[in-house]
């Protein structure tokens, strides 16, 4: 009996021994993997290939992190400082992903709006003469300033002339710039519309497809604000393509290529977009679909100047991607410090698009409504 003792108090002793060392491995490899994902936002996918991939880990990092630290904690192991170490270094990435500020949905100020409108869905009109449209929401919708991406205007059908519908036949402002077709006839691009007058507008850069920026100088009041309207390379994410495993499994690496290639493009992008930005000789608002994660080194690059809209004043998660990969979070408004957002909504209920519409209200000192 006392041989058996021995021989179980001694295998019990490796089992503690070996446990002990798989989790120091397993922490430590996931500190290792946590600061390079970190650290990743902080590196353009032009100096390290497949740099920009890292940030979609960081969901996965985070709740690692602290699911680890809870059964370290529980189990009174030192262990438990390294993820906790962790889920500090990483506070930003929290704020950024969720916020719990009030609705605030009677806030006065500025209001605007951005939308990818995929195109008014125009291969797919309504069915019935009472059916409501995208049009009408966005007649609608309150806001003084709207941005469109992948706007679609047809000059030859009536009830297709976007622009005369969203001008309100004169009483909103507009610039139009299109990136593809026939101006004249059938085209796409991207669109500004302003119930106050446009002084100035422009080209920041323009893919001659479907991606682009333009800026607007608005006079609101005694304040000119230079509004961007930003659509930067696509992911090249087929959702669709999602929806089951076989079909996943087949466009897997394809999807890893084209990410890769996706945030490259942009990355170059950013560098016109930030020379732009740094010459603009009034307070900014930039809004648009960026098809960047809040993950992403381009996210990063215009925190350090302008502010963004949803960590002021969001509610939630504000997913904005309206398909099977709806934890996307890619339609974004940014301002100058100095343009404060005191409401912000993403409208969930709007399924016009692949993409929900983002809303917010801001205020700055000396602002004339």
């Amino acid at each position: 009996m006392i041989i058996e003792e021995i021989f179980s108090n001694f295998e019990y002793q490796i089992d503690c021994v070996t446990l002990t060392i798989q989790m120091k491995f397993i922490t430590g490899l996931l500190v290792v993997l946590s600061l390079l994902v970190f650290g990743s936002v902080f590196i353009s996918p032009e100096v390290f290939p497949y740099v920009g991939l890292l940030p979609f880990l960081v969901p996965v990092v985070l709740v690692a992190n602290l699911f680890l630290f809870f059964m370290l904690a529980l189990a009174w192991r030192r262990l438990a400082f390294f993820p906790l170490i962790c889920l500090v270094l990483g506070y930003k990435f929290f704020l950024i992903s969720i916020q719990f500020h009030p609705k605030n949905e009677e806030a006065s100020g500025l209001k605007v709006l951005t939308y990818n409108a995929r195109l008014f869905n125009y291969k797919n009109p309504p069915t019935g003469a009472e059916d409501p449209t995208v049009f009408s929401w966005l007649n609608e919708h309150p806001a003084d300033i709207k941005v469109i991406q992948e706007f679609y205007q047809d000059f030859t059908i009536e009830n297709r002339n976007a622009i005369k519908f969203l001008s309100k036949e004169g009483e909103f402002d507009y610039t139009y710039h299109p990136l593809r077709g026939e101006p004249k006839n059938r085209s796409y691009g991207l669109a500004i519309f302003s119930k106050y007058p446009i002084v100035n507008e422009g080209v920041v850069f323009n893919e001659k497809n479907s991606n682009g920026a333009i800026f607007a100088d608005i006079q609101v009041g005694k304040d000119t604000l230079r509004v961007y309207n930003v659509h930067l390379a696509s992911m090249s994410i087929e959702a669709e393509a999602f929806e089951n495993y076989d079909s996943a499994k087949i466009v897997y690496k394809q999807t890893l290529g084209k990410l890769h290639l996706g945030s490259l493009k942009r990355a170059q992008q950013m560098n016109i977009l930030m020379e732009h930005l740094g010459n603009s000789p009034y307070k900014v608002l930039l809004m648009g679909d960026l098809n960047e994660l809040p993950y992403s080194n381009a996210y990063f690059r215009l925190s350090e100047s302008l502010q963004n809209a949803f960590e002021l004043a969001g509610r939630g998660f504000g997913f904005t991607f309206n398909r099977i990969l709806f934890f996307l979070r890619i339609d974004h408004i940014f301002a100058s410090p100095s343009v404060v957002p005191i409401q912000f909504k993403t409208h969930r209920e709007v399924d016009y698009s692949d993409h929900y519409p983002v809303a917010a209200t801001f205020t700055w000192d000396g602002f004339e409504p």
